[in-house]
């Protein structure tokens, strides 16, 4: 039986140009696709953006555009993005399309249905940015806790979902199963919440025209934080039969939309009664310290930083220098110092030299194996969502390979003994090749084929080549001054 994965990215909220903030998230996600994909998983990726709601009005207005021009184009850069940086989704979703419309008009006519959501009045503070009521107690000095930014008071009739009856779920499943918030501080974080008694929520808006109507009132729209969740469930076909083979999902977000992710759609999917995803956060990125944000106007073009450096260098820069689930900073002689001293240094001249040396014989055979890899403890780091870690550990190898070719001298060596230190380096740039690929995928591609062999995933890691021929060397990772 094929085994299922279905991991997503957040919907990009296209108000504005993409950041390095952006592209590190999805960076995140696809690494771990493309781990599964390499261990034979059937993998579902989804991302995409989020159009409808207020501040996209305001913002469509404000370019003196249609809203529905202006998330098109606005959507297409983000499509740019994954396509920069070799992103490998399996579904890019705008919330605009006819199948999201109907999958979330089913969910809230179903959750209607279940005496969930009723009709009542709501006052109180609304930050147009992030979309999202506030309790005055949320706001410092009156200012949104995200955005730094003065709020707006709403006033108006609205429908309501029963957020407060399912509070003592919230608290006791996760509680229960610590592992549905990673980190385990943004678990905590929520769980402290939580003590707080929870309001019902406000998911209607009556002077929002951009946005999905309610099918059980056609005269205001669905408040956008909840229509927009549904995308997950709209890209595996809700509620048709492909759902099941896919859900639960893996949800990849950032910290400052964990409690929507969490408190907000664990009880819609209860009133669902569906299995509760895995929620997995990331950190910021800054520069200079400050958070980068579209809000802001403090941004990091990632797609020009791709284009100068490589799509292959800035991935393995955003991962590497960034534990995740942490925050990080980001400045550009970091990344020239990466790619200089580690991807052309280390890995690229570990290619290089042992092509060049290669030529040296007219084929290379299978010879013990004296450099050992524990493919476990990898394995295990990328089953915990520990892949800064991983990536560490696989540079690990590529550092022991260096070192065993420093120690063995093959350019000293003939016959046999050159043929077994040449046959180890071989097999252990394959395997790194591997190991490396959901993280730089064209470089690993590339050195697969320098070996001239077939396309390798972990299920051929262990199946050793019975003979090299490897072809003239290329340089991988320009130096970089």
């Amino acid at each position: 039986m094929t085994k299922t994965f279905f991991i997503s990215t957040a919907i990009d909220y296209p108000s504005g140009r993409f950041h390095l903030g952006h592209a590190y998230e999805k960076v995140c996600a696809d690494v771990l696709a493309r781990w599964k994909r390499t261990n034979e998983f059937n993998v579902h990726f989804s991302t995409g953006t989020d159009c409808h709601g207020l501040k996209i009005e305001r913002a469509a207005e404000k370019s003196g555009k249609s809203p529905l021009d202006f998330i098109t184009e606005i959507s297409k850069g983000f499509k740019d993005l994954c396509k920069t940086l070799n992103i490998s989704y399996d579904d890019f979703i705008m919330t605009i399309e006819p199948r999201h419309k109907k999958v979330a008009q089913y969910i809230i006519q179903k959750i209607y249905d279940n005496g969930d959501i009723y009709k009542g009045s709501y006052e109180g503070p609304y930050c147009v940015d992030c979309e999202t009521y506030y309790t005055k107690k949320d706001l410092i000095n009156g200012n949104c806790p995200v955005h730094k930014r003065p709020v707006e008071k709403i006033k108006e009739e609205s429908y309501f979902f029963r957020l407060s009856k399912y509070q003592k779920f919230l608290i006791k499943y996760i509680s229960k199963n610590p592992d549905c918030i990673w980190p385990e501080k943004k678990r905590k974080e929520i769980l402290n919440r939580l003590k707080e008694p929870l309001k019902d929520l406000s998911i209607s808006r009556k002077n929002v025209k951009w946005g999905i109507p309610l099918p059980f009132d056609k005269n205001v729209t669905e408040f956008v934080w909840i229509e927009a969740l549904n995308n997950y469930l709209t890209t595996i076909d809700y509620p048709d039969k492909r759902y099941k083979d896919f859900w639960p999902a893996v949800h990849f977000i950032g910290s400052d939309i964990v409690w929507h992710h969490t408190t907000i759609w664990f009880s819609l999917l209860e009133s669902l009664n569906l299995e509760i995803p895995k929620v997995i956060v990331h950190g910021f990125i800054t520069t200079r310290g400050e958070k980068l944000s579209k809000a802001a106007n403090l941004r990091v073009d990632p797609i020009e930083l791709a284009e100068k450096y490589s799509a292959d260098g800035l991935r393995y820069f955003l991962i590497r220098e960034i534990p995740f689930g942490q925050d990080g900073d980001f400045s550009e002689e970091s990344l020239k110092n990466r790619i200089n001293n580690e991807l052309a240094n280390e890995l690229g001249n570990l290619v290089n030299r042992t092509l060049t040396i290669s030529k040296k014989l007219k084929e290379i055979k299978k010879y013990p194996i004296e450099i050992k890899f524990d493919i476990e403890k990898i394995e295990a780091l990328m089953e915990e969502y520990r892949i800064t870690e991983a990536l560490n550990e696989i540079w690990r190898y590529v550092q022991k390979t260096n070192r065993y070719i420093n120690q063995k001298e093959p350019w000293k060596l003939q016959d046999k003994e050159l043929e077994t230190v040449l046959y180890n380096c071989l097999e252990s740039i394959r395997k790194i090749s591997i190991l490396l690929w959901p993280f730089i995928p064209e470089t690993c591609e590339r050195i697969q084929s320098l070996l001239n062999i077939k396309s390798q995933n972990l299920k051929t890691f262990d199946k050793e080549i019975k003979f090299y021929n490897p072809k003239e060397p290329e340089i991988l990772f320009k130096k970089i001054n």
